[in-house]
């Protein structure tokens, strides 16, 4: 287990908003009144730079942002169980190019729904309980990452079906696995966090001729030799409550808890002795009534700036890439209505904030399952379903 390091104090940014950027609405669309848990732009594909989707209840949709604000819905899909309830989403590609989106949830099965030919190209089976978060590799992105409540986190490869690697076991996580993330450009590394308050980074080199593998695989997928991953290389508590997101930025790593801020810190491994080191926070992004577990934070496809919203339904959009951190923008909803559901006997109190181009802030919330995407300057979107 890493130790906190002493030292320096780490820098708090100030509330005070530098207006470095406007938000104006611009349109709004109204679906109806479903829950809706995860938002995701395509940030695979550049062609397809202005396509999100989204997931609530039983259903996932593919939106597109046209000229002037306008949205369109390219896509509707609904799953054939009405119990289902999709919790996470996130675009992967095939060999071949074609888009995928990629959707799970209390189930605890994956849906791979081919965007291009509007087909369910595949279903993953293996997880004991709810899918929490589903990433995708940006080196690769026929591998998607996901964690569950069932306190692993296993990797898939979307083309042929496998779930190459399991993510559990003597050093794996001992609670719901809440979020996880591929390293930017170690393509090795993954760092996952949960329920037991803790942060793992783990490493695939040593697996990744299953990886490769994987990508020629024509035997039966229940036939691949699915290999376990136990230790992590770093294990930090950062936090003393669950962490329920977590960002590569860079080497670095964001995380939040239910403490009113996002931390940035920097993981210092010991080579000799896996698991171990030290963890230095850097700086900490305040979020002010933002004590409730599961409000996630997204940053920009350039990681330059980060959004998260509150229970009060207001939007904080940070610099990342500044020290002291500088708050970019405070936003309050116009429509109103609370970022999620209050009654805390509930399981999922998930209203992420997940990716958005161009520094766009997008906020998402229970009550009306609404969704902004506050553009600086040219587009502000809310789509309620």
């Amino acid at each position: 287990m890493a130790k906190i390091a002493l030292g320096c104090e780490p820098v708090v940014g100030s509330l005070t908003p530098s207006k470095k950027r406007e938000y104006r609405l611009t349109n709004r669309l109204q679906e109806g009144k479903r829950p809706l848990y995860a938002v995701v732009f395509n940030f695979i594909d550049s062609r397809y730079f202005n396509v999100f989707a989204t997931v609530g209840g039983n259903r996932v949709t593919v939106y597109q942002c046209l000229d002037e604000g306008v949205i369109a819905v390219l896509q509707s899909y609904v799953d054939e169980d009405k119990d289902e309830s999709f919790y996470t989403v996130s675009w992967a590609c095939n060999i071949d190019g074609a888009p995928f989106v990629v959707a799970g949830g209390i189930n605890g099965i994956i849906r791979v729904i081919n965007a291009s030919n509007e087909e369910i190209h595949k279903s993953f089976v293996g997880h004991g309980d709810s899918i929490n978060e589903i990433r995708t590799q940006p080196l690769k992105p026929s591998l998607i990452v996901s964690a569950s409540k069932d306190e692993s986190v296993r990797l898939w490869n979307v083309h042929t079906g496998i779930c190459i690697l399991i993510f559990a076991g003597a050093g794996g996580h001992r609670n719901e696995v809440l979020s996880v993330d591929f390293h930017p450009s170690d393509i090795y590394r993954i760092a996952s966090c949960g329920m037991d308050n803790t942060v793992k980074i783990w490493s695939m080199k040593e697996f990744w001729t299953y990886v490769e593998k994987s990508f020629t695989w024509t035997d039966c997928p229940s036939k691949f030799p699915t290999k376990y991953v136990q230790f992590p290389v770093f294990i930090a508590s950062v936090h003393s409550n669950y962490v329920d997101c977590n960002r590569w930025l860079g080497d670095f790593m964001l995380s939040k808890s239910v403490d009113n801020e996002i931390v940035l810190w920097e993981p210092k491994m010991k080579e000799q002795s896996p698991g171990e080191g030290t963890a230095d926070i850097l700086q900490k992004y305040p979020v002010p009534e933002c004590d409730i577990w599961f409000i996630k934070f997204s940053c920009d496809f350039n990681y330059n700036a980060a959004a998260i919203g509150n229970r009060e339904g207001k939007i904080y959009v940070w610099e990342l890439q500044s020290s002291p951190p500088v708050l970019i923008a405070s936003i309050v909803s116009l429509s109103g209505y609370l970022m999620l559901n209050p009654n805390l006997q509930l399981d999922r109190l998930q209203c992420p904030l997940m990716e958005a181009p161009s520094s766009a802030a997008v906020r998402m919330g229970q009550y009306g399952a609404g969704i902004q995407l506050h553009h600086p300057h040219e587009l502000h979107i809310q789509v309620v379903i």
